[in-house]
């Protein structure tokens, strides 16, 4: 853990134990990426098998599987936990396990989310027509702004804030967006003088980027005249531009604030405690701990929805899987937890209720559905309120101490 948005100084590091772990109620699994971590991918089209949206799902789909019957925990609660990529990867395994397995999931618990790469806020400028990157990502750029106090009129209370920027973006802004070419100067003018108000960007480069600024160039902008860029993954981190006259950042100062912290403290705690990868059978005796495969270059987003003719296609939208699992399991419970300052997956407004009723399925059977209405209110989350969201939590941790009881009554 880092005490502030500075940069983490060089080893050495201290592990400690975490207070909050849930190794005293329940087991806890992570499963590296195929080429990430110890894992090695070898044999021939190694990078084809492997490195793509379907392929990747698939490889931890049947992990997952055999996992459960080499350990023999069929007959156990599963919770998926899946962060940024994570979550596309989780929504597809959600789906998969029921589908292909035969395996139910107790629930999924999603962090920063991308489930509609079609929304991302980091090429928006890529689809031209499409303008709900935009709108999805606003709220996230002021409250970067207002946390780096440089917005106009800095409010003291951030939440009724960002109610106030939600509006905007889904009303006038939109409505802006919508008009394209044809907007007259003088909505245009406002528009751009509004998202100053919000965004702390100048006034004319708003009008410049004719109203749309994708996550790189509000990173790159906002504390431009300093020569800083915000973070990505955590936009309150910042640091040096590393070329001051770049249209985005070539780093992410949260990133680089961070990771040597992680790979060290984890790679002495594996070799020291644990004993594990330095073996001598590992040839050298030393197994490098790669906390990335640098696939993305050879990454294919291509993806299948369920139920899609045809091939593949991209880029992936994975919520027809997601809304798929939560139908065919009514009892499936999801939970989505997004943060105000993470500029690469901004702030989402989706509904679970709107996801299933929009999944390829008209909202009058539905309504007419008592099997449909249970799975949308088992969903137990809207982003819009965040009531279920935190049902969720209350009804998961209260089974968390109901397992711990168990066990100390055992």
């Amino acid at each position: 853990m880092t005490v502030d948005d500075q940069p983490t100084p060089a080893a050495p590091y201290k592990v400690v134990n975490n207070d909050d772990s849930l190794l005293d109620a329940t087991d806890l699994v992570f499963i590296d990426a195929p080429g990430t971590g110890y894992g090695r991918v070898i044999g021939k089209d190694r990078d084809k098998a492997f490195y793509g949206t379907d392929p990747d799902a698939a490889a931890f789909t049947d992990f997952i599987a055999q996992f459960l019957s080499r350990h023999g925990r069929f007959n156990s609660p599963k919770y998926l936990f899946g962060e940024s990529y994570g979550t596309t990867r989780s929504a597809i395994i959600a789906n998969a396990l029921r589908e292909d397995k035969g395996i139910d999931l107790n629930g999924v618990i999603l962090l920063s989310q991308i489930l509609n790469y079609g929304n991302s806020i980091d090429r928006a400028q890529s689809n031209p027509s499409n303008d709900q990157p935009y709108v999805l990502g606003l709220p996230s750029f002021a409250a970067t702004a207002w946390y780096h106090h440089k917005l106009p009129n800095q409010p003291g209370d951030l939440k009724a804030f960002l109610t106030e920027v939600e509006h905007f973006a889904l009303t006038e802004y939109a409505s802006a967006l919508q008009d394209g070419t044809g907007i007259s100067d003088e909505k245009l003018k406002a528009t751009a003088e509004k998202l100053h108000h919000y965004t702390g960007l100048p006034v004319d480069y708003i009008i410049k980027a004719n109203l749309r600024v994708n996550g790189g160039e509000f990173a790159k902008t906002l504390l431009g005249d300093q020569g800083i860029d915000t973070g990505r993954l955590d936009s309150r981190f910042s640091g040096p531009s590393m070329d001051p006259l770049g249209q985005t950042p070539e780093y992410d100062p949260q990133s680089a604030a961070m990771e040597s912290a992680y790979v060290a403290a984890f790679n002495d705690y594996a070799h020291t405690t644990l004993h594990y990868g330095a073996d001598p059978s590992f040839g050298d005796g030393y197994m490098e701990y790669r906390v990335s495969a640098h696939s993305i270059g050879k990454w294919s987003f291509t993806h299948k929805q369920p139920g899609q003719r045809g091939q593949a296609r991209g880029e992936p939208n994975v919520l027809p899987d997601l809304a798929a699992a939560m139908k065919a399991n009514p009892a499936l419970q999801v939970m989505l937890n997004q943060a105000f300052t993470t500029s690469g997956r901004p702030i989402s407004r989706v509904c679970m209720k709107c996801v299933i009723y929009r999944s390829r399925v008209r909202s009058r059977k539905i309504s007419r559905s008592s099997n449909m209405r249970r799975a949308i209110w088992s969903t137990r989350i809207c982003l819009r309120c965040m009531k279920c969201t935190i049902t969720f939590r209350s009804l998961l941790q209260g089974r968390i101490q109901n397992r711990r009881n168990n066990l100390k009554q055992a």
